[in-house]
């Protein structure tokens, strides 16, 4: 089943915007692609049955941000994962095709600073209105004042 969506997907985005695969275990596959092409990708799983995002995950990598779109069918977890240069700093937004994706991608760029091209409402989701617009506390590059534990509430 894997392969054939594969090679549907291969056929749908062009093989050579399908950067890396992996299928660590039977009904888990991994898909790295284009950031051009992410949007044709999530509208093709959609559309072959991967109609359910559990998540987007972000995380800084090897000198860019890398998003984890968790797609589901029957069992299976598609997983297409997408490189974000730091002169970048955009993806295009999926929530045309997926708009329960809206708060994750909020959440991103709240946290990781990664804009999302197209989003109808990229606000401030998690830090206060009044934090610093480049302020993004899970970049590797941010310094954040920790408080002790147990002084929580006293934290500025």
């Amino acid at each position: 089943m894997h392969e054939t969506i594969i090679d549907k997907l291969r056929r749908r985005i062009g093989a050579e915007n399908i950067l890396r695969l992996s299928a660590p275990r039977p009904a888990r596959v991994f898909v790295w692609v284009d950031r051009g092409k992410l949007k044709e990708a999530v509208k093709f799983l959609k559309e072959e049955g991967f109609t359910h995002l559990s998540a987007i995950t972000g995380l800084e990598a090897e000198g860019c941000i890398e998003l984890l779109y968790h797609l589901s069918r029957e069992g299976t977890i598609l997983t297409l994962r997408v490189a974000v240069p730091p002169d970048v700093g955009f993806a295009p937004t999926i929530t045309d095709e997926i708009p329960g994706a809206a708060l994750y991608e909020r959440e991103i760029y709240d946290l990781l600073g990664v804009r999302f091209d197209g989003h109808q409402n990229l606000e401030r989701l998690i830090l206060p209105d009044e934090s610093p617009e480049n302020f993004h506390p899970l970049r590797k590059d941010e310094e954040v004042k920790k408080a002790p534990i147990g002084d929580a509430a006293n934290a500025t």
